[in-house]
């Protein structure tokens, strides 16, 4: 199975346009950590225009802290909120003509429903609207109650020696040169647990370290096509 890139997008005014052409699959910020209306519609044409799939990327309500913080929710007022994110960005998609194929949780949210099942579940019930696979770390609980999945390593992010990601603001959280990125990839690659390999489209350096990534997947692919 070939290895996919998908790069978390509409999240900035001034996002580069070549991140879409870059990515498989655009992760498009749908209200909740950051994202309206308007970037929405741009993400989704962007994304059209550039044969990348749009997935939805809700998170905890938090464009304080940009989704990064686990936020404690009642169940059903987190719910609300995540049904109304892809419900924003199901109309949003359906403006440009484009389906919304899967789901990546963003930031702590992606990281809370990965070991904690009740708000797995509170978030797949959430998310109903949308069809298709979840994007998920290793190991993940919510893979307890999705029917398809793809597991995701990070190319633009260090790991410690027990396989999780070292925490933002610790030396090496960050990858910030193209040819971290792309030896990264392929570590990532050897382990062969990985099906799809994400960007963050907020770093400065995001589109080094997306045709970085891409040129090693490509590269990957094409070579395999040779083989005999």
């Amino acid at each position: 199975m070939r290895v996919t890139l998908n790069v978390d997008l509409g999240e900035l005014p001034d996002e580069p346009e070549e991140l879409y052409a870059l990515a498989n699959v655009a992760n498009v910020a749908c209200g909740g950590h950051a994202g309206d209306a308007a970037s929405m519609r741009r993400a989704c044409r962007l994304a059209r225009a550039h044969g990348a799939k749009v997935f939805a990327h809700p998170s905890f309500p938090d464009r304080e802290g940009f989704g990064r913080r686990a936020i404690a929710m009642d169940p059903e007022e987190l719910r609300a909120s995540l049904r109304e994110q892809c419900a924003a960005l199901l109309e949003a998609a359906a403006t440009e003509g484009v389906a919304v194929e899967g789901v990546k949780p963003h930031g702590a949210l992606y990281h809370v429903v990965a070991t904690d099942l009740d708000v797995a579940r509170v978030a797949v019930e959430g998310c109903s609207e949308i069809a298709g696979p979840w994007v998920i770390p290793p190991g993940a609980r919510l893979a307890e109650l999705v029917a398809t999945m793809l597991v995701e390593g990070f190319a633009d992010r260090g790991y410690a020696r027990d396989g999780t990601l070292i925490p933002r603001g610790a030396a090496g959280a960050l990858l910030d040169d193209g040819e971290a990125a792309a030896e990264q990839t392929r570590l990532l690659l050897r382990m062969n647990r990985f099906q799809t390999l994400c960007v963050h489209g907020d770093r400065v350096a995001a589109v080094v370290i997306a045709r970085a990534v891409r040129r090693v997947l490509d590269d990957i692919a094409t070579s395999s096509q040779q083989t005999p």
